[in-house]
């Protein structure tokens, strides 16, 4: 096995449990709304918490990992989320939960940039798109576990229980990660002079670079891809926060059904992402790197538009679940491509990770709005079906660098 893909598996373990961890509380919402009497105004700063900390460093922890190198940056940030996964379980109050999910935020952020810088130096040009959606696809594989780790567990153990169990994974692979993994291809023993041809000239960890803000702020290229990829966070993080509560108090499901309900989104979710990634790498020598970015990521979200639209319209409930389920799908087939244009586009991997940097900044924002907003609406309206969902389809040009041309497809339904 070449070693490249030995890095793949260990960014795809790292994915997935990214994911378990932060769907975990998602989870388990309904048990700890009961058990310290929070109200959903309440729950939507908690969930908020941790969008917002994870907004305001995700940019420096990104940078953070472009100077001093995937292998120091992703073991201190698997180890801080996953102390405060466990302390999560601690909480016996609504302000020291919500202190423990800012520190979450805190420790969690950056790390999917991080795997995008380290893709960036392992991987060839005509795989990283393959490579990003297989590392989301492992992410959405831990929020399918999610359901049937965590409900099992709290249903015998309580919910604080299964926060522990979490934080002890995490542990483990940040010993394995910063023992095994190098910054570059060139130190890590045993890789062929092959195998370093294949992947080609990639730069080592930067000392010192910078990105010119001010001049990308006035680019409109970088203004829309910010705002595809804000719109796209009005609908996915319905998925990783309010989900569960929709299903069990607004579609009236049962806490086992949700083992299957739960995971069923995650579940098409992940396949749309390996099969989006795959797709626009296959199209690549076929119809230019533009348009291969371009159709799989507005074909992805025009369509989950259309399924999140008939899933807010539809009175039976696992008809409703079935679409909500397929929405997600079709929306994250664009997600491992709006990745590789960063690291296609980006001028190399430290403009590609801050671009990324960035995706995840204004992706944050709107979570954090979003989260917030939810929280009244369940209150005002338990049987609500479905929040202010934006979806944005996007077209790249090709000769600039990043999108020059920009569809917007929406709808609202409440």
């Amino acid at each position: 096995m070449r070693r490249r893909h030995l890095v793949l598996i260990g960014l795809l373990s790292l994915a997935a449990i990214t994911y378990l961890d932060r769907v975990c509380i998602t989870f388990a919402s309904v048990r700890i709304q009961k058990d310290l009497h929070l109200d959903p105004a309440q729950w939507g700063w908690v969930i908020g918490a941790f969008t917002a900390a994870y907004a305001l460093f995700e940019v420096p922890t990104g940078t953070m990992g472009d100077r001093l190198g995937g292998r120091r940056i992703l073991t201190r940030i698997v180890v801080w989320w996953s102390i405060f996964t466990s302390l999560t379980g601690l909480a016996r109050s609504y302000a020291v939960l919500l202190v423990t999910r800012f520190l979450f935020g805190i420790g969690e952020a950056g790390a999917f940039p991080n795997i995008s810088s380290v893709i960036c130096r392992w991987f060839p040009l005509k795989e990283r798109a393959r490579a990003m959606g297989m590392s989301w696809t492992a992410s959405r594989l831990g929020g399918a576990l999610a359901p049937l780790i965590v409900i099992p567990i709290q249903q015998r153990f309580g919910w604080r229980a299964s926060f522990g169990v979490l934080g002890c994974a995490g542990m483990v692979w940040a010993i394995a990660w910063f023992t095994l993994y190098r910054d570059h291809p060139s130190g890590l023993k045993g890789i062929t002079a092959k195998e370093l041809d294949e992947i080609g000239d990639t730069p080592t960890v930067a000392r010192s670079h910078r990105l010119p803000w001010a001049q990308a702020f006035r680019s409109r290229n970088f203004i829309l891809i910010l705002l595809m990829y804000h719109t796209y966070c009005w609908g996915s993080y319905f998925y990783i926060s309010w989900m569960p509560n929709y299903l069990q108090i607004g579609r009236h499901f049962s806490e086992n059904s949700m083992k299957l309900w739960g995971m069923l989104p995650f579940v098409l979710s992940g396949s749309a992402n390996t099969l989006g990634g795959v797709f626009s790498d296959k199209l690549v020598p076929i119809v230019g790197l533009a348009w291969a970015r371009r159709s799989i990521g507005a074909g992805g979200l025009i369509l989950g538009s259309v399924f999140m639209a008939l899933m807010a319209t539809v009175a039976n409930n696992n008809l409703a679940a079935v679409f909500l389920a397929l929405a997600y799908g079709c929306m994250d087939a664009m997600l491992p491509v709006s990745w590789a244009v960063c690291m296609d586009v980006g001028g190399g991997p430290q403009r590609g990770a801050e671009c990324g940097d960035e995706y995840g900044r204004t992706g944050c924002l709107v979570r954090l709005r979003g989260g917030l907003w939810l929280g009244s609406q369940i209150l005002a309206r338990p049987q609500f079906l479905c929040t202010g969902q934006l979806q944005s389809a996007y077209l790249s040009d090709g000769r600039a660098p990043f999108c020059e041309r920009f569809i917007v497809s929406g709808h609202q339904c409440c």
